[in-house]
């Protein structure tokens, strides 16, 4: 769409296709921008594309909305090794549902608030905030 929207999103490796702009929320549909991926199993690259389906991230607010980021979740066949990978994104933990960033924001605005106003504030459930919570948690624990 736009190098300057790209860059100021922020994100390694994909680029705004189209916005969608409502009230009550901001949504950006993106393009992954490598073609292919090393397969995890046996380390040859491929490009053999099986299963593309999209899923739908927070990410952080903006302009006092909520944003989300549609992306798509590319499943790779390797002939090399015959085994399935799931594509994975520097900014998005394994089956999370929001970026790193805007985890480790509620993460950090939890220990200035508490797990309820978070959650009023961001209409999120308390158990929404806290699994981002434990999970950054135990994140910053492992390094």
């Amino acid at each position: 769409m736009s190098i300057h929207l790209d860059s100021l999103l922020g994100l390694p490796n994909v680029s705004v296709e189209t916005v969608i702009q409502t009230e009550e929320s901001i949504t950006l549909n993106l393009v992954v921008l490598s073609e292919v991926i090393n397969c995890p199993h046996c380390g040859k690259q491929t490009d053999e594309v099986h299963q593309n389906r999209s899923v739908l991230v927070r990410d952080l607010s903006i302009f006092g909305r909520p944003v989300y980021l549609r992306l798509p979740r590319r499943q790779f066949y390797c002939g090399d090794c015959q085994r399935y990978s799931t594509e994975k994104l520097d900014f998005i933990d394994w089956k999370r549902r929001h970026t790193q960033r805007y985890e480790e924001n509620i993460y950090e605005r939890v220990q200035q608030s508490n797990m309820e106003q978070i959650g009023r504030e961001e209409a999120l459930s308390y158990d929404e905030v806290k699994g981002i919570f434990d999970h950054v948690s135990c994140k910053k624990k492992e390094h």
